[in-house]
């Protein structure tokens, strides 16, 4: 376990090496440009070729939509807890982010001239759900849930099949129970190609969402502007803030969590009090990765991607916390210190409080989408919304009354400017 200390002199200079890990290396970038271009040129053709070399599926364009009787017969087989569970999640979810829905608004200016604002959903929007040896169902519920709220006309839905071209049958019931009939079976850098460019089975979407590996966040970062994206979620990322109230176990189950995603890309974070924390820690770790069934994956993780921080006070796990950004952050400290750390970190993408409220809530059921920054955006992104389903458009309408109020503002600022035609197409309106 690889562990650094607060007080160290090299301290914010390892720490800072530590995320930077986390970067995307240079022969990603460039294998995502190669075929990002390629499907672009080749389009269909394209897709099916990489659909076959890194999924093992002979997909033609045809096969690529998965049929709408597809996704019905999945739903009704099955079992009635799944189903059940769910509708439950999903009903989470809706009443959380169906508060944050915004409401169209007018008003009067100082010029008394109406103005305000109106929000209309995206037309079409792509959704990629990673899949393949891990399905993950529950990011069906955290994408679809808020795009029909935004009531986006056009959902489309991404998701890798298996070599035999099926898509995991729990992800199309899922699919089918949130209303989705658009979903292709295609995954990785090709299915952002084809979202991004269009090809001659797949239309183009006018903006891109949802988690994946980090081919999959490079090759969104790469077609930005092409199309929209959303806030280019990574490889998962947990930071655990432990102090001596903490219940060993339950770090050591919180930590595993997160590293069983198992890409290898992860980033695994405990910020403790003490160094006896950390120790106890460390063979809790060993105790229970025994037990798992993606052990090996898991280790590699810990190996690879997992730090362990020694700190003095929590103040430092401030300092801390504030830095990394976490995707998600947990504090199993006293409850004092929890309302302490909630008002002062600022940074992260979703805040789990106290000892019983484990990441993997946040991440099924609890309501916020989990769909969050990563690799240290979330000193600028937020967790996804329903806003990002919407464009906001502003409104202004002046009369004639309330241009003469505003016409010598107006005059005054374009001559600073040196834009005399502004001022003019104000003024004449005065005349």
């Amino acid at each position: 376990m690889r562990t650094l200390h607060h007080a160290s002199k090299t301290f914010r200079d390892e720490l800072a090496a530590f995320c930077r890990g986390a970067e995307v290396p240079r022969e990603i970038t460039d294998a995502v440009t190669a075929i990002l271009a390629d499907v672009r040129t080749r389009g269909d053709e394209a897709v099916s070729y990489y659909a076959a070399k890194f999924d093992g599926a002979k997909l033609k364009g045809r096969d690529f939509r998965v049929p709408v009787a597809e996704l019905k017969a999945a739903a009704g087989k099955r079992p009635a807890a799944e189903i059940k569970a769910l509708t439950a999640a999903r009903d989470s979810v809706i009443a959380f982010n169906e508060r944050s829905l915004p409401q169209a608004w007018t008003a009067k200016n100082k010029h008394g001239a109406m103005v305000g604002e109106k929000f209309d959903p995206i037309r079409r929007v792509g959704l990629y759900v990673p899949g393949g040896e891990v399905p993950l169902v529950s990011t069906v519920l955290m994408t679809v849930a808020l795009a029909k709220i935004a009531r986006c006309p056009e959902v489309a839905v991404f998701t890798p099949s298996d070599a035999m071209g099926k898509v995991a049958p729990a992800m199309l019931a899922a699919l089918h129970l949130l209303g989705v009939d658009e979903v292709y079976r295609v995954g990785g850098v090709q299915a952002v190609a084809a979202m991004a460019y269009g090809t001659a089975t797949i239309p183009a979407v006018d903006k891109i969402f949802g988690p994946g590996n980090a081919y999959v966040c490079e090759a969104k970062r790469q077609v930005f502007g092409t199309t929209g994206v959303d806030l280019l979620p990574g490889p998962s990322e947990v930071m655990v803030i432990a102090d001596e109230t903490a219940k060993i176990p339950f770090i050591a189950a919180d930590l595993l969590a997160q590293a069983e995603h198992g890409s290898g890309r992860e980033k695994i974070y405990l910020v403790a009090t003490s160094s006896e924390i950390l120790a106890q820690v460390a063979s809790e770790l060993r105790t229970q990765i025994q037990v798992l069934g993606r052990a090996e994956k898991t280790q590699r993780v810990l190996d690879q991607g997992f730090l362990a921080i020694e700190v003095a006070s929590l103040e430092q796990a401030v300092e801390i916390a504030n830095y990394v950004a976490p995707e998600h952050l947990e504090l199993l400290v006293a409850d004092s210190a929890a309302k302490f750390l909630t008002r002062a970190i600022t940074t992260a993408g979703a805040i789990m409080i106290g000892q019983h409220t484990p990441t993997a809530l946040g991440d099924f059921v609890a309501g916020p989408s989990h769909v969050l920054p990563t690799g240290r955006a979330g000193r600028f992104f937020s967790g996804l919304r329903v806003t990002d389903f919407l464009r906001r458009t502003s409104l202004i309408q002046y009369d004639r009354a309330s241009v003469k109020k505003a016409e010598p503002i107006v005059s005054a600022i374009a001559g600073m400017e040196r834009l005399d035609a502004h001022a003019r197409s104000v003024r004449i309106r005065t005349l």
